[in-house]
């Protein structure tokens, strides 16, 4: 089994505030990895520091992505290898069309035949983003930007794909979809990352779990088995 990412002894400190406290993680090719925890927990800091997006602070550990270190690294770098992230909140561009979105993803690319092949491709998975190809994302509801972010981080074939919390703010309807695709993707070989507040949709869909609490991973394994771990039930899934 490949490793494509391994996180080791990472913290992470705003002044004197420790938000990421020694954490170490792995993703292995292949797998769909979720990391749990309630809001504040250090989750989306990590995946900052991962792609190289923190605002100023101390960071130091070890973060390693298919055998190279990255700590630091710029993020547009970090997209030519193949390292994507889909932001908390979407981040998508509001004055520019779907279709021009998708584009933007696939801006390392220069084979327009290729292109255009992915974007028939992700408009039959999101067949709403087909419908407003021409809108401006600014005028797409939430639930539509977290298709268009997603759909715009695969047009780049990435090798590891990091989701920040894609549920959030979403109808039940359309959490429903995101995770039904966020499933469909990882079946068909794709490397997952995913943070999420929502524990039991991610831990339905992950082969892997880590739970933070505090800046700490206080749990990992099976996600199916912490399912039916009493801690997780008690903490996470408002059971027990």
């Amino acid at each position: 089994m490949t490793t494509l990412l391994t996180i080791t002894h990472l913290n992470i400190a705003y002044g004197g505030i420790e938000a990421v406290k020694g954490i170490d993680l792995v993703v292995n090719e292949g797998e769909l990895v979720t990391l749990v925890g309630a809001n504040g927990a250090g989750k989306t800091t990590t995946l900052k520091a991962i792609t190289g997006t923190l605002p100023t602070c101390h960071v130091s550990g070890e973060v390693t992505y298919l055998d190279a270190p990255i700590l630091g690294d710029k993020s547009h770098h970090l997209m030519q290898k193949k390292l994507v992230m889909v932001p908390e909140g979407r981040g998508v561009f509001m004055r520019m069309s779907v279709v021009e979105n998708l584009l933007m993803g696939a801006y390392t690319s220069k084979n327009k035949v290729q292109i255009k092949a992915d974007i028939d491709h992700w408009f039959t998975v999101f067949p709403r983003l087909k419908e407003r190809a021409v809108q401006m994302a600014g005028t797409l509801s939430g639930g539509e930007q977290q298709m268009l972010a997603m759909a715009r981080a695969l047009m780049s074939h990435p090798k590891l794909l990091l989701l920040d919390e894609p549920s959030m703010g979403l109808s039940p309807i359309m959490v429903d979809h995101i995770f039904e695709v966020i499933r469909t993707v990882a079946a068909q070989g794709m490397t997952i990352l995913l943070v999420e507040q929502n524990a039991k949709r991610a831990l339905e869909v992950a082969n892997r779990a880590y739970v933070m609490e505090s800046g700490y991973i206080t749990m990992s394994g099976n996600a199916k088995e912490m399912l039916d771990d009493e801690r997780v039930r008690a903490a996470y899934l408002g059971e027990g």
